[in-house]
């Protein structure tokens, strides 16, 4: 006869263990723009063509870097967010995937435009170009954001992805 027999065995109960997790929580922020902008910026417009997005956005020709931005849209078109992606150099801009769904993820973007200027005032679009622009589509494909068009503003002019049939 043993004292597990007459007893039971023992049980030492286990100290209770912390596990941690960090939490990722969206965060929005509401900016109000004090400033007379609604000649080119109109709330609950609808974008429908390339050119009209290319006059609004051709105020990124007074940049003397170049900006990437991505215009969020919902299901009928309209801007819910503009996203700025990435600030380059005088010829350049450097834009990852990621970087360009992760917030259209987080707006609840329906669609996608993406809208960048060439300081230099020629809209043509370079093999740099081409490429991300293919390679946001496939992406947006595989997340169901559909990516629209990719606009490039030049002076008094634009080129557009989708009428070039880049796209």
């Amino acid at each position: 006869m043993t004292i597990d027999t007459l007893f039971g065995p023992e049980v030492i109960p286990a100290k209770p263990r912390m596990i941690r997790f960090k939490q990722i929580k969206a965060v929005y922020e509401t900016f109000t723009v004090k400033e007379e902008i609604t000649n080119y910026l109109k709330t609950g417009t609808r974008y429908t063509a390339p050119k009209q997005v290319a006059d609004t956005f051709q105020f990124l020709m007074q940049e003397t870097k170049e900006m990437f931005l991505t215009l969020h849209l919902d299901g009928k078109n309209r801007i819910i967010c503009i996203d700025l992606v990435s600030i380059g150099s005088l010829n350049q801009s450097i834009v990852h995937p990621r970087e360009v769904f992760k917030s259209a993820l987080v707006s609840s973007a329906a669609a996608l435009i993406c809208v960048h200027q060439h300081p230099t005032g020629d809209p043509t679009p370079s093999s740099e170009d081409i490429s991300i622009t293919r390679r946001l589509k496939e992406a947006g494909e595989i997340l169901g954001l559909n990516v629209l068009d990719h606009i490039i503003v030049g002076d008094n002019d634009y080129c557009s992805f989708v009428e070039k049939g880049l796209l």
